[in-house]
């Protein structure tokens, strides 16, 4: 088995790439799985309280491995710590199938340089089972911005430095890092007022006390539509279906730029590679399902049924991604 390296990736992307490919060789393979699994319980933790999208994400996974298997998938709500704490408790866990992770990019790719003393390693106290989904963040700017494109924006926030604020859903927030991202990319000046949550941000975003928010699609959506926000970008690879005539930002000269959330299951590291080839196809056989795809669709979701490496290569790739982005933006944890 091998890990493909791209030249994009930094000096320590390429460092935390071999120590997946080693750990995973050394832990996975080297176990066989148990003919009856699985013949007991599985318990899928959570590190984030119930009702957001990782919440939503697990249980419509456990519902379809129910289904498939006849054992009851139960759903742990763990949060505390931006999803440390139950990242953690997996970490430690027996690595028996029976204990998984609904990963995030803040438990998987963010946390690793946003908390100094992080109780887990992402890329070794794990073994990457499948990539569940992707939600894109949307731009969108309060009308009474003077900005009807990216460039514009740019242009405006350059000419107008500490005019402008952004809002998010906390520092170290998925809203958080993509503003930042967009700001070390574009050189615009942008001040952070940050919120306990998306739902208020996106209230003053709409009464004017902010004038710019970075947030995954479904939060904004309804009054992008409405014309109550002005939508300028996608944080994508490619447009959404939902706004086709919204361009993305790469597509607007800034190459490459991604800057999407995602979500996908992890186990303990050591965990038998037969059970995570079962686990990965049982949970990309899901991802097609109508109905997996409706509940998908209500959260802005992309299905990204891919192998467990692949997987594995998001996670070191992001991890060398937001390091600097983090660092440039002194972003710290709440």
């Amino acid at each position: 088995m091998r890990l493909c390296r791209k030249n994009y990736l930094s000096a320590a992307g390429v460092l935390l790439t071999s120590i997946f490919v080693s750990g995973f060789i050394s832990g996975s393979f080297a176990q066989a799985q148990p003919a009856t699994w699985p013949s007991r319980p599985i318990r899928i933790v959570v590190p984030f309280t119930p009702g957001g999208s990782t919440d939503i994400l697990a249980r419509s996974i456990g519902q379809e491995l129910t289904k498939a298997w006849g054992q009851p998938v139960i759903v742990d709500n763990v949060p505390g710590a931006g999803g440390s704490v139950g990242a953690d408790k997996v970490a430690k866990a027996p690595a028996d199938g029976y204990t998984l992770l609904m990963g995030h990019i803040g438990t998987l790719g963010v946390n690793p340089s946003l908390y100094p003393n992080l109780p887990y390693d992402a890329v070794k106290s794990f073994a990457p089972v499948a990539w569940v989904a992707r939600v894109p963040n949307v731009l969108v700017v309060h009308p009474s911005v003077p900005a009807k494109s990216v460039k514009e924006l740019v242009a405006y926030a350059k000419a107008n430095p500490g005019k402008l604020n952004y809002g998010s859903g906390g520092n170290g927030s998925a809203a958080n890092l993509a503003t930042e991202y967009f700001k070390l990319q574009t050189g615009a000046s942008i001040v952070h007022i940050p919120y306990r949550g998306t739902a208020p941000a996106v209230t003053d975003l709409m009464g004017g006390q902010i004038q710019v928010l970075f947030t995954g699609a479904p939060a904004v959506l309804g009054q992008i539509k409405n014309n109550q926000l002005r939508a300028l970008a996608v944080s994508s690879p490619k447009r959404l279906d939902a706004l086709p005539d919204l361009p993305t930002v790469a597509e607007l000269g800034y190459k490459d730029f991604e800057a999407d959330q995602w979500y996908g299951v992890v186990a303990p590291a050591g965990t038998p590679r037969d059970i995570v080839m079962k686990l990965n196809a049982q949970i990309n056989q899901s991802l097609g399902s109508a109905e997996l795809k409706a509940r998908m669709t209500s959260e802005g979701a992309i299905a990204m049924p891919t192998t467990p490496e692949a997987f594995g290569q998001l996670i070191v790739r992001e991890i060398a991604r937001w390091k600097p982005v983090i660092q440039s933006g002194r972003v710290k944890a709440d």
